[in-house]
């Protein structure tokens, strides 16, 4: 893991913006999920109204804006202290002007921000920096088995502590939690957009803990954490991890991918690191979600803990014979859990050719994180 504190790197940021802070239109009502991931009505319990939240700094009619960061130009402070423009992370989201192609800069100081979050549709191209990886923490405690307002499980979508709709997010130096104990599938982020990108952020959680949900969208993770043990990086997205640490905490499965069949890639790490205090030989690499899903694990260290068949089918009689359709490769990894000559006879370890055309640009489609351009 690289630096824990807040810092600017690798990604050259080129739209800046100062957005008025009060008479900002607030988040309506966003589409929810159930537990079989079919669309059902919620809102997020935002104000119908225009005026700042309650808690805010002065706005500006009343005052001066809250001082900038280390000088930094951010246009949106949020500080449980007060000193800042919002007290919490949803009233910031709320004040994003909406439907714009310009970068909003939100600076999220150092505290543990217990709030379950929406950033709706219409709020693109919003960056989230936190002041400490390790301390600025937004955090929830749902889980699929609670019983929600209608008297039904709430269910693994509507477990997420954060749900990410609008496009071009980004996030630095931030840890997204889902704090439930581990009696069933809790989402500590949900994403359903694209072109998402996360630097040196950590991801805590057991079973789901990363939620790439968004069919056809990329997704990017660059010098991360995450941990979990079922499941916890599971999706339809395609998502590329590069110099990630992926902790495993009990036995289990890491990735459960689920892209369509007409989607080129899937899940791709690349130079990652493959930890954890399961007991040896018992995690799997990853298993097929559904029939199509693809996993890549290029250039990984790997610990004792993985299974040396390293994929599971996930039998599921009625998505037919999942080893003829799903697709989990290998090359060059490294460690005592990489043991090609014991691997699942329907995976693939690739040729030196065949890794190389593993690039970024490939994976993701034209689209480069670093850069926020798209050929």
């Amino acid at each position: 893991m690289v630096d824990s504190t807040a810092r600017e790197s690798g990604w050259e940021v080129f739209r800046r913006r100062v957005i008025a802070l009060g008479g900002t239109g607030l988040l309506g009502a966003v589409a929810g999920f159930s537990g079989n991931g079919e669309a059902s009505p919620a809102t997020n319990g935002s104000p119908e109204t225009t005026e700042p939240p309650a808690g805010d700094r002065d706005d500006e009619e009343g005052g001066e804006k809250a001082d900038r960061p280390n000088g930094d130009d951010y246009d949106i402070v949020v500080a449980q202290d007060g000193s800042g423009d919002y007290e919490t992370v949803q009233a910031a989201i709320d004040a994003v002007q909406p439907d714009t192609s310009e970068e909003t800069r939100v600076y999220i100081t150092e505290g543990r921000y217990k709030e379950k979050l929406e950033l709706p549709a219409d709020r693109t191209d919003v960056t989230f920096i936190g002041e400490n990886v390790e301390e600025t923490v937004l955090t929830y405690d749902d889980h699929a088995d609670k019983i929600g307002e209608d008297g039904e499980e709430i269910g693994t979508s509507g477990s997420s502590s954060f749900f990410v709709w609008g496009d071009d997010f980004t996030a630095r130096n931030i840890t997204f939690e889902n704090a439930a104990e581990p009696v069933a599938q809790a989402v500590a982020i949900r994403i359903d957009a694209d072109r998402v990108a996360f630097e040196n952020c950590r991801f805590l959680g057991n079973q789901d803990t990363l939620y790439n949900f968004g069919r056809r969208t990329r997704q990017y993770f660059e010098d991360c954490y995450i941990e979990g043990d079922v499941d916890f990086i599971f999706g339809r997205a395609t998502a590329f991890f590069e110099d990630c640490e992926i902790r495993c905490t009990d036995e289990g499965f890491i990735a459960a991918p689920a892209q369509p069949d007409d989607v080129e890639h899937g899940f791709v790490f690349r130079d990652c690191d493959v930890v954890g205090d399961a007991p040896s030989e018992s995690v799997y690499l990853g298993r097929p979600w559904e029939p199509y899903g693809r996993t890549v694990y290029i250039d990984c260290e790997l610990g004792d803990h993985i299974r040396p068949r390293g994929w599971e089918p996930w039998d599921e009689p009625e998505h037919g014979d999942k080893t003829k359709t799903a697709y989990f490769a290998e090359y060059d990894n490294s460690g005592p859990g990489y043991t090609p000559d014991e691997r699942a006879d329907w995976s693939h370890q690739l040729s030196e050719t065949v890794a190389a055309e593993y690039t970024i640009e490939n994976v993701l489609d034209g689209w480069d994180p670093r850069t926020r351009e798209e050929r």
